[in-house]
């Protein structure tokens, strides 16, 4: 068992909740300083949120989850396991071989 369609719309419509998009002018230099920043696949925006915005203290989330309802919950539980699982699986076999 997967995410639901309904938590994933949920996840997927916040993101869209806050995309705006802004121009912004760079000169040359600055324009490839961010471009060896990217990674394949990333966005500009991706970028420039990886690299200043600053990270949350895990504080920040206490308590994040009490009013999930218990089956979403132990919906995401059941997705963890199964990719801390997958990770096993690849990690032995790539010290397998």
């Amino acid at each position: 068992m997967f995410i639901t369609k309904s938590l994933y719309s949920r996840y997927v419509d916040s993101i869209f909740d806050k995309m705006a998009t802004k121009p912004v002018a760079l000169d040359t230099e600055a324009y490839d300083i961010l471009k060896r920043q990217k990674k394949p696949g990333e966005s500009f925006s991706e970028v420039i949120k990886r690299v200043m915005v600053p990270r949350r203290p895990l504080t920040d989330f206490i308590g994040i989850w009490k009013d999930m309802p218990e089956a979403e919950f132990r919906e995401i539980d059941v997705f963890i396991r199964q990719g801390r699982e997958l990770d096993r699986k690849r990690m032995k076999r790539l010290l397998e071989e």
